[in-house]
């Protein structure tokens, strides 16, 4: 039986609907202590749950309806460049949200193409380096919690981190000091850059210079985070992870002065108090010492330009993470734990990166949701 995709995205706007309606409803049972209120609202949050992941599980489709178009591509491109490659896929059967498939199928392209062209050396080169003269591309996908992750793999030359830090420097996207100071993963990762490219000579395969920094914008755009890990002359693995669906989640709203905001609850890793004598400064950076670790500050009200009213004994961080990369948002209150159903902020706001969306709360106000991914970086 074929449904049209708009029927279902009615069908989940309705379902957003009745979760905005259902927390109003909690709110008027909690103001006016209504117990009789409260023990139906419990019943309606099963009935509503399960309906929610039966509109959810409606959505779902098959990774395999992206990766039955790339083992063509693969044998194409292999043919092209003169190697010798084996692709393998696992984990085609994983399930991910309809608008999700639709958006990751040029991302996964990119990431393939790289480990085509960069990774995988020549037959004879690995021969000399004691490989199989074929070489191994993987594409993996898998469930992990509320996400999915999707790794391209590969068994090539890998990532050399010096070459990196040269590229970055000619480029002009950093000193010489700023590279010297990164710890390999993190150069690394400067390949997500926009307009960084290795490539000596522009090929029909990759190599423009778009390729790794649209990559991530994506898979971002997705509320998704990709990261690479690598070893010189072992291989690479690119990992995207992205959340099952995109519709509905769990958030902590907090408050900066008047205003709330959502924070996906994927991304936090701990909430805490602090006096202001915590904060430290290190290179001209707020910083907190949490368990042996320091992570760096970030002061809401600075970052979204609000006026400085007040100072406070007690201070609400809330440690958020997207990848390995962890800090520390500074709110005025910790507002609690709700379902959220995630709005687009349509074209008018396009240029605002740090927030990924809005949602309307129980009492009708809007509160937008924080794109931690964005604030991070």
């Amino acid at each position: 039986m074929r449904v049209d995709i708009d029927k279902l995205d009615t069908l989940m706007n309705l379902m957003g609907e009745l979760v905005i309606n259902k927390v109003r409803l909690e709110q008027i049972g909690q103001t006016h202590r209504l117990s009789e209120l409260t023990e139906t609202l419990e019943q309606m949050d099963r009935v509503t749950t399960d309906l929610q992941n039966i509109v959810m599980k409606v959505r779902m489709v098959p990774v395999s309806q992206v990766f039955n178009r790339f083992p063509r591509m693969v044998r194409d491109v292999t043919k092209e460049l003169n190697k010798e490659i084996n692709l393998t896929i696992e984990g085609e059967e994983t399930e991910l949200d309809r608008t999700v498939i639709d958006e990751i199928g040029d991302p996964i392209m990119h990431l393939l193409r790289n480990s085509l062209d960069h990774g995988i050396e020549m037959p004879d080169v690995r021969e000399q380096k004691g490989k199989p003269r074929v070489g191994e591309v993987g594409l993996i996908a898998r469930h992990e919690g509320n996400n999915v992750v999707i790794m391209v793999t590969d068994d090539g030359k890998g990532i050399d981190a010096e070459v990196i830090r040269r590229k970055a420097v000619e480029k002009g996207l950093f000193t010489q000091e700023e590279v010297n100071k990164m710890d390999d993963q993190d150069a690394v990762r400067i390949v997500f850059l926009p307009g960084f490219s290795t490539a000596e000579k522009i090929s029909d395969i990759s190599g423009r210079g778009v390729g790794m920094d649209v990559v991530r914008s994506k898979i971002e755009s997705l509320s998704g985070h990709v990261d690479v890990e690598t070893k010189v002359n072992e291989g690479s693995v690119f990992k995207i992870k992205l959340p099952l669906t995109l519709a509905i989640i769990q958030a902590m709203l907090v408050q900066v002065q008047e205003e709330m905001y959502a924070i996906p609850l994927g991304s936090i890793d701990s909430t805490i108090n602090i006096k202001p004598d915590d904060i430290k400064t290190v290179q001209n950076k707020e910083v907190i010492v949490l368990r042996g670790e320091i992570i760096p500050i970030i002061r809401m009200e600075q970052t979204l330009f609000v006026p400085h009213v007040k100072d406070f004994e007690e201070i609400f961080v809330v440690v958020v993470h997207a990848g390995e990369a962890k800090a520390g948002i500074v709110v005025d209150k910790l507002i609690g734990q709700q379902e959220i159903v995630i709005k687009t902020l349509g074209n008018l706001f396009m240029g605002l990166k740090m927030f990924s969306g809005a949602t309307v709360l129980g009492d009708g106000r809007v509160a937008l949701i924080l794109d931690v991914a964005t604030m991070l970086n």
